[in-house]
C-alpha cells in the first residue's frame, strides 16, 4: 500500500523564527505529537512534543518557576528542532515506512515531493491503524 492512502494531510507547520510557547499551544490543543518546520514553503525541521519538553524547564508554572524559565519560552524553533528529518514520498509504501521506524528509531516521517514540499506526515500510529482495520488480513 502506498504512502498517499495512509498518510495524514494537510499537516501543521511552523517557522524557524516561531517560538517554543507557539509550538507548545499547537500541541497542547492538537490530537497529534508532531510539527513541521518550514522555511519558503520547503521541509526543513521536525518538532515532537518531546523536544517541546526536553527544552522546557520543569519548574515552570510550579512555586519554583523563575523569570529565566518563563523567558525560556521565547526560544526559537530553530534552536530545538531536528534538522533534516528523515522523509519518503508518497509513492513509497508501507513496507519503506516501517523499515524506516524500525532503523532510525523514529516515530513520524513527513512526506515530500521531489522539491521537498510537505504533502502529509505519517505516524506509527497510522501504521498501527492500518494493521488494526485490516486484522483479518494478518491474523492466520
Amino acid at each position: 500500500m502506498t504512502l498517499d492512502k495512509i498518510m495524514s494531510s494537510p499537516v501543521v507547520t511552523v517557522e524557524l523564527d516561531d517560538s517554543l510557547k507557539m509550538v507548545k499551544g499547537i500541541l497542547d490543543n492538537a490530537k497529534f505529537n508532531h510539527v513541521l518546520v518550514v522555511e519558503h514553503k520547503k521541509l526543513i525541521g521536525i518538532i515532537s512534543d518531546r523536544d517541546v519538553y526536553r527544552v522546557m524547564s520543569p519548574t515552570l508554572g510550579t512555586p519554583l518557576e523563575t523569570h529565566k524559565d518563563v523567558q525560556a519560552m521565547n526560544r526559537l524553533v530553530h534552536t530545538f528542532m531536528t534538522r533534516k528529518p528523515i522523509t519518503l514520498r508518497k509513492t513509497n509504501n508501507m513496507f519503506d515506512a516501517v523499515e524506516l521506524f524500525l532503523s532510525h528509531n523514529i516515530s513520524c516521517i513527513p512526506i515530500v515531493d521531489s522539491e521537498n514540499h510537505i504533502e502529509g506526515i505519517l505516524t506509527k500510529k497510522d501504521i498501527l491503524k492500518l494493521v488494526k482495520a485490516n486484522r483479518s488480513k494478518f491474523s492466520e
